[in-house]
């Protein structure tokens, strides 16, 4: 590279403003999301100077720890799960005093009134200015209770002025009853803007790239349409088991844990329309219009739509991979999903006819998260005859994960006196393209409830609304079919994910 050359690439990262000074205070700090994804996140921000001067952390959880302790178990977890390396003294130092600790029971009102007194410490020493963010990382069963402590000791109003806000870890509910419950509380307390209900999928950065990739280039968006796109999968496949999850995963499966909120957001981000602008709520009214545009159906027509499986043991040359009902904590007659597969129709102008295939599941082939847009084929085989190889369709995929990256498969001819024709890729990669790394999903999540932005939040009628769709499907698997499909480790899923597709003469793409 010549001195002195930039990288156009490049140009206008970085330039997005610091937050306002404020207090986040983790309920749950001892868990693992703390220690894997928010502090870690946190100090991530911290070193590119998006955190104001007095910025300050508080955490709250039963377990017994001072202000060092704290300070010493978190400095372990960035070492370890950070995404910018290990910890640089200074950096730490500076970092690790904005740490604070309060030993906090959910049935203790004498430790929400401790809390209460140390915040307000904090607002008095660092200059938070009474500005606050409560996140609730609690078991879902948590949630309310922690809800109403809040503002039966008043903490959910600022003593001084400034804004308060809650974020909320999912699941947020677990069907339509329980969410449209878990909505009132909050609702009760809280104002709709003010509440942040958290999926980290739409942090990711190929996640928020659909939007530019669709509105800002003028070649893809005529295309999205059911005149062009025979169909859409969205695939979330994870190649590990439950690990030591097994008691939230019992209660939850793989339909609550990723369908009915990562899965349901990246289908409405897909299919949406045009915003009349970036402004939060545009954003998502044109969101919620999808999610009421599903085509709903009832019990009865569940075993046409959807498909759930659980892994079983492995193969006699890997026996340490264990079936789902020998892991810890699991059921041994468990009917849980550790696979869900869905079939759905928006019943709109730009959708109508074109199904759009949803997936997800444990201890599958590879981890792999994206959106493969699948286009018609040719309407006349010009080279049916005189072609050798394979004309595809072509294929448009936004890689979520592991390597953030768009990809286009379209037919080329291989070079020679033949005339023989090959699918081949056009690939983007934000690792090469760009210097630097995408920011971890939460760090984007946490700064954007820190800037009051909530435009990659769920806004509380679309999460009853994707809870209205999908409760039918619990409620079926459950009435009506006491035993589930079993598949082998390392495979894509149960057979009959497969004849989900091949009833309509189509098959899964194989990442």
């Amino acid at each position: 590279m010549e001195p002195g050359f930039t990288n156009p690439l490049n140009e206008g990262l970085g330039l997005r403003r610091a937050a306002e000074p404020c207090t986040i205070v983790i309920f749950g700090a001892s868990g693992d999301l703390t220690k894997r994804k928010l502090i870690p996140a946190l100090y991530s921000l911290a070193g590119k100077n998006l955190l104001a001067a007095g910025f300050s952390v508080v955490g709250a959880a039963r377990t017994p720890m001072s202000h060092a302790e704290f300070r010493e178990t978190m400095f372990d977890a960035v070492n370890r799960f950070s995404d910018t390396g290990p910890v640089q003294d200074i950096m730490w130092q500076n970092f690790a005093n904005s740490l604070f600790y309060n030993t906090t029971d959910t049935k203790s009102p004498d430790s929400y009134q401790q809390l209460g007194l140390l915040l307000d410490e904090i607002d008095h020493t660092r200059g938070t200015q009474g500005n606050r963010i409560f996140f609730i990382a609690t078991p879902p069963n948590m949630f309310i209770s922690v809800i109403q402590r809040l503002h039966e000791l008043g903490l959910d109003k600022s003593p001084t002025g400034g804004w308060t806000r809650i974020v909320i870890e999912k699941p947020f509910g677990l069907d339509l009853t329980s969410a449209k419950q878990l909505n009132q509380e909050v609702l009760r307390v809280f104002g709709e803007d003010q509440v942040f209900r958290i999926d980290h999928y739409l942090g990711k950065e190929t996640v928020q790239n659909i939007m530019v990739f669709r509105f800002a280039n003028g070649i893809f968006e005529p295309l999205w349409n059911r005149h062009f796109i025979d169909h859409v999968q969205i695939t979330a496949a994870e190649s590990i088991g439950v690990e030591s999850r097994g008691e939230y995963y019992e209660q939850s499966g793989a339909f609550r844990d990723m369908i009915q909120n990562h899965m349901m957001q990246l289908l409405a981000l897909v299919a949406m329309e045009p915003p009349v602008s970036l402004d939060t709520d545009a954003v998502r009214n044109e969101k919620i219009k999808v999610l009421q545009a599903i085509r709903p159906f009832s019990p009865a027509e569940v075993n046409r739509y959807a498909v759930r499986g659980q892994y079983g043991s492995g193969e006699p040359t890997r026996p340490q991979l264990k079936a789902y009902r020998q892991e810890a904590n699991i059921d041994p007659g468990s009917t849980t999903e550790t696979y869900a597969a869905l079939k759905l129709f928006i019943d709109n102008w730009r959708w109508a006819g074109i199904p759009f295939y949803l997936r997800s599941g444990k201890r599958l082939d590879k981890q792999v998260s994206e959106i493969a847009i699948q286009f018609k084929k040719a309407p006349h085989r010009l080279f049916k005859e005189n072609a050798g190889g394979t004309v595809e369709a072509n294929t448009l995929v936004l890689q979520i994960q592991p390597d953030e990256g768009i990809s286009l498969r379209f037919n080329a001819k291989i070079p020679g006196q033949a005339l023989t024709i090959r699918p081949v890729n056009m690939d983007f990669r934000y690792a090469e393209s760009f210097s630097q790394k995408s920011p971890e999903a939460y760090a984007r999540l946490l700064l954007d409830a820190m800037l009051g932005d909530s435009s990659l939040y769920a806004r509380g009628d679309m999460v009853e609304k994707t809870w209205e769709l999908l409760t039918p499907v619990l409620e079926a698997w459950q009435q009506f079919t006491p035993e589930i499909p079993q598949y082998a480790p390392g495979s894509w899923g149960p057979p009959e994910a497969d004849q989900l597709l091949e009833r309509d003469q189509r098959r899964w793409r194989q990442p």
